[in-house]
């Protein structure tokens, strides 16, 4: 049997993605800057898959802005905002469990002269908002926060978050890292204050190379791309419309009976809390029901090195990734563990489980057994 519990890392495809995506490579393959009507075709599917997200946040199609995925849209919206902002201030604030592509591109901003203030956050993973009034100053140009933390799933409070931003300093830009929301949650940026948004089409079942910045309309961010001005001329470049019409097939279905789907995956998630109780000396790190996201499981297991147990349940075919923290000189990467107080000992032995819409409890159950299996072993080795 195989069980797939790394759908945070990447996910299988929708058949329907698959479809356009062969169709668009092997039959309307046209450029879609090109005047001939192969490339009015290919400008369908696009303008297409934009009008369909755009429905889905309830937002103008021409503030969509497509990119090859998640790091190029965190680091469009950070060093973009920053630069077109400058003049008014170089202060960013973030939290310390933002992802790598969050982290390293602030740590080039930092380089380039801005100052950035990592925030800390409590045993669930969120911000103090307080702690957000404190750090808020004139010169602050951009707070940037992760909408769902991609170790544990804790959601921050986006929305208060963006009220508490907007009451004290109404000029500063806040931009949302999506990556694991978007697909998950019903996101309304006019509601939630949220002026930049990064998505990724390779969670939510849509292909790897392709995702999404949303930018409110008059947001100032300089391009990071240029050459022939496509997207009106904010991401130059021959758009990937086999991409593109994947990820506006996966939104459609996604956001289909979406309230459905969304509970299937908190029904995987508890069943997995609830089993996993069966085994001595594992540690849940993620929130339980509705108090976290709805498709990721953090657990930690006494006496056990994470990677060892990752590659013994590989062996078995079920497929995890490793949530310990790593060191690093950088304040915060990839110190979510830390950040909510996980043991010092429990660090180096902590996997995530993550799920995906084509999983099934019987997986559950396989990964259980096999835990129940493997464990008592591997325990014994590390004594020894």
């Amino acid at each position: 049997m195989e069980a797939y519990f790394d759908n945070s890392a990447t996910t299988r495809v929708f058949d329907c993605v698959k479809d356009i995506v062969v169709r668009t490579m092997t039959e309307d393959y046209g450029n879609a800057a090109a005047k001939h009507s192969m490339g009015v075709k290919a400008e369908q599917y696009i303008r297409e898959a934009r009008a369909v997200i755009a429905r889905s946040l309830k937002v103008r199609e021409k503030e969509i802005v497509f990119t090859s995925g998640g790091s190029e849209s965190n680091n469009m919206a950070l060093i973009g905002a920053a630069m077109a902002n400058r003049r008014r201030g170089n202060h960013i604030i973030t939290t310390n469990i933002e992802h790598s592509s969050v982290y390293n591109t602030l740590g080039f901003l930092e380089e380039q002269g801005f100052e950035i203030t990592y925030l800390p956050v409590d045993g669930q993973g969120h911000i103090s908002l307080e702690t957000l009034k404190e750090q808020l100053r004139p010169d602050t140009i951009l707070v940037s926060v992760m909408y769902v933390n991609n170790e544990v799933g804790a959601v921050e409070p986006v929305e208060e978050i963006g009220r508490v931003i907007k009451e004290i300093s109404p000029e500063t830009l806040f931009h949302v890292d999506a990556i694991q929301a978007y697909g998950k949650y019903e996101i309304r940026p006019g509601r939630q204050h949220i002026d930049l948004m990064s998505v990724s089409g390779h969670k939510l079942h849509a292909p790897k190379g392709v995702g999404f910045l949303y930018i409110r309309d008059k947001v100032k961010v300089k391009p990071l791309i240029y050459g022939g001005g496509q997207q009106a001329g904010m991401r130059s470049g021959t758009e990937n419309v086999p991409g593109v019409a994947g990820l506006g097939a996966a939104a459609r279905e996604i956001y289909t009976n979406h309230r459905e789907k969304t509970d299937y995956l908190y029904e995987l998630k508890d069943y997995l809390m609830t089993r996993i109780r069966e085994i001595e000396g594992c540690v849940v790190n993620s929130r339980p029901g509705r108090d976290s996201a709805p498709q990721i499981v953090s657990i930690s297991f006494e006496g056990v090195r994470s990677e060892v147990l990752l590659h013994a349940l590989e062996e078995r075919g079920i497929y995890v990734s490793s949530g310990s923290a790593c060191s690093s000189s950088h304040p915060g990467v990839s110190g979510t563990l830390r950040g909510i107080g996980v043991r010092q000992d429990l660090l180096d032995a902590t996997l995530r489980f993550s799920f995906g819409l084509f999983n099934k409890k019987e997986e559950i159950d396989y990964a259980i057994d096999t835990l129940k299996e493997l464990l008592p072993v591997l325990r014994r080795y590390r004594r020894g």
